[in-house]
């Protein structure tokens, strides 16, 4: 409970009735599990030991270390040197950038924590066997209608290996799903799950620790002859039962090349002569005219009616290319054909694609903005021109209604509805890359309440060879997305808020903070980022991760209490700026976290909020005006064949069994009932 978790009733009864060996043993691994998933598995030190009390004012503080390098004889000649050119390098100063204090004496200088009933307390609840768990967990991943995160992707190869042999789900709509799980198939010497040529190609980069989505290219390793026999023949297979399949070949050819050159076909073309044409395809020896080919040529001849007629035989092709088929349209009756051909494919499409597309397409307005936020799988994300028209407005009215009549009818009855309200507005998670991977993470787009007076960010990172600085700074916006103020090294006060100090090297680990009282802060977004001044990048150091807590203002206590930790995530992206989250104030004065996961591009050294206020006001403009699709969606889409709906009041718990939708799953539910939190919300989504 010290870290923020307690045990339901039945996990106390059952450790109850186990040997003090044994609960101490349990103990010991989950306690330290938890202070992992807070981040309260490191020491969180500040460089200035009273904070967030006695901040100084960063002028004050700059010159103070300037008169303490004057007063070194080792630092003397240089500082002034320094000084005569009118410029110092904080970087030189010996008293700037790194811990003047022990862990133990900044503990010494601060309270324990007074404890209030808003602090963060996680129920911990009782699971099954460990057999049971392994194969509920693996069925969860593997059918997945929704991508997973790189996360779940790794749990679910793990799982897999084990699971090859026993129960597995009745369809794995998910490619790189697939893959994951054809990997540990092969492993085992099962029969594989293939139903197109790219899946064989997902699997070989699955054996050489490639990239399964194909977005990065993979270094094909050396191949086994019977892993070469197995690869071969699903290729023969896939195209002798559907030749047109041959034609995928193209969207990777490159690819399609280099394996070739590992698996050579050459020698089996006797044996295999179908997977010997998918290589022929690959060098241009063979054509085979893509999908995609014959739908360009024929908008280039403006024959939209022409190309929606095709697209129907690819129903999810389709639908993604709505906007862009009604936007080519010059005439109602072309409008009515695509709209047609939609209504009639909408059955044969996945839940995620019609869910997306109703989402791009409610945003769609004629009143869109200038500019359009692009976000890629990696969380990269840019803004650019949008030079769209507008998608005509009825058509837009009725391509919206078709998919949320077709998902209606998919969602199954839920029976009594029980509904956390903290949970309607969270977005649908339509595919595990929109998040990350930590402790009360929620997809982008997403929108919780923030209950509590103060507010403290922290990130912390660990370096793994050479030194590398991380500043964490937070961003100050109006309505409007103008620059109010900013807090970060160069600004270590503002109105309402104070930063812990700027550390420059953590070669065992560092961690800055900053505090707000909410009450007093100027604007209406705050937006914290992590800005990498120099050396590793989020995907080099050792540890990084960024989070939030959440108290009330007599709270005190030490800079880092994990039991007000609210939100604790990994920072794993390719850019040189994070923005993990961003905070609104409503016109009800409350303030509101906006999931963001984002990473700019930056540059390669010396990032700064001063720097990159424009973009970062840009994107988050484009975040927030759009109108993402979210769990309240789906709840009114069941709520008429439900027979109850219930919003929790957090108490009353009902006898029977329930549909509960929440952020945390409560103590107490009848165990029949089926529960929805964030760590398997996707589950709600139908196939």
């Amino acid at each position: 409970m010290s870290v923020g978790f307690k045990l339901s009733a039945d996990l106390l009864e059952a450790l109850s009735g186990l040997s003090e060996e044994t609960v101490v043993e349990i103990a010991v691994r989950t306690l330290g599990t938890v202070r992992e998933m807070v981040g309260d598995h490191v020491r969180h030190n500040v460089y200035f030991i009273d904070f967030p009390a006695k901040v100084p004012d960063t002028f004050d503080f700059w010159m103070r270390c300037i008169a303490e390098a004057l007063a070194d004889d080792a630092t003397y000649e240089r500082t002034l040197a320094q000084l005569g050119t009118g410029v110092v390098d904080l970087l030189t100063l010996p008293s700037y950038g790194n811990y003047r204090h022990t862990y133990a004496e900044m503990l010494a200088a601060h309270d324990e924590l007074i404890a209030a009933a808003g602090d963060r307390m996680t129920v911990l609840h009782l699971g099954g066997t460990p057999d049971d768990e392994v194969t509920a967990l693996y069925l969860a991943l593997a059918r997945s209608t929704t991508p997973l995160g790189e996360e779940g992707l790794r749990d679910l190869g793990s799982l897999a290996g084990s699971c090859a042999e026993g129960p597995q789900p009745e369809a794995i709509p998910v490619r790189e799903n697939r893959a994951v799980v054809n990997l540990a198939r092969i492993d085992a010497g099962v029969d594989l799950l293939l139903d197109s040529v790219t899946d064989v190609l997902r699997l070989a980069c699955a054996l050489s620790d490639g990239d399964v989505t194909l977005v990065e290219p993979t270094r094909f390793r050396s191949l086994s002859r019977p892993v070469r026999r197995v690869l071969l023949a699903g290729l023969d297979s896939v195209v002798a039962a559907t030749p047109a399949k041959l034609a995928d070949v193209t969207a990777h050819r490159e690819a399609f090349k280099r394996l070739g050159e590992r698996l050579h076909p050459h020698e089996y073309r006797a044996r295999w002569p179908h997977a010997a044409d998918v290589f022929a395809v690959a060098r241009g020896e063979k054509e085979a005219r893509s999908f995609g080919s014959r739908v360009e040529e024929l908008l280039a001849a403006g024959d939209v009616t022409g190309a929606a007629r095709l697209l129907v035989a690819a129903p999810g092709t389709l639908f993604r290319s709505l906007d862009r088929l009604l936007r080519a349209c010059t005439v109602q009756d072309e409008r009515d054909a695509v709209t047609t051909a939609a209504e009639q494919v909408a059955p044969q499409v996945s839940a995620r694609v019609l869910l997306s597309v109703r989402e791009h397409l409610h945003n769609r307005t004629e009143d869109t903005g200038e500019r359009r936020v692009f976000v890629n799988r990696l969380g990269r994300a840019w803004v650019a021109a949008d030079t769209r028209r507008p998608v005509p407005a009825p058509e837009r009215t009725r391509m919206i209604a078709t998919p949320d009549a077709e998902t209606r009818s998919r969602l199954p009855e839920p029976g009594h509805l029980l509904i956390d309200p903290d949970i309607l507005d969270v977005a649908l998670p339509l595919s595990g890359r929109a998040t990350a991977a930590g402790l009360g993470v929620l997809p982008r787009g997403s929108l919780s309440p923030v209950d509590g007076e103060l507010l403290r960010f922290f990130v912390h990172w660990k370096q793994t060879s050479r030194s590398t600085d991380y500043d964490l700074s937070a961003l100050m916006l109006d309505a409007s997305y103008t620059t109010v103020s900013w807090l970060s090294y160069t600004a270590l006060t503002e109105v309402g808020g104070e930063h812990s100090g700027d550390i420059t090297d953590a070669p065992d680990g560092a961690s800055e903070f900053i505090n707000l009282r909410l009450g007093a802060v100027r604007g209406t977004y705050i937006v914290p980022q992590v800005n990498i001044y120099s050396g590793e990048g989020f995907e080099e150091v050792e540890e990084s991760f960024f989070g939030f807590m959440l108290r009330d203002v007599e709270q005190q206590g030490r800079p880092f209490e994990p039991r007000t930790v609210r939100m604790k995530s990994e920072l794993r992206g390719p850019g040189r700026v994070a923005l993990p989250v961003a905070f609104l104030r409503g016109s009800d004065g409350r303030w509101r976290a906006k999931w963001l996961h984002l990473y700019l591009k930056g540059n390669p050294n010396s990032n700064q909020v001063e720097g990159n206020r424009v973009s970062v006001a840009t994107l988050l403009r484009g975040i927030v005006e759009r109108d993402h699709l979210a769990v309240r969606h789906l709840i009114d889409l069941m709520a008429d064949r439900a027979t109850a709906t219930t919003l929790w009041d957090g108490t009353t718990i009902p006898d029977g069994p329930v549909t509960y939708i929440g952020l945390e799953r409560p103590d107490g539910l009848h165990p029949q009932s089926r529960v929805f939190t964030p760590e398997n919300l996707r589950d709600v989504i139908p196939g």
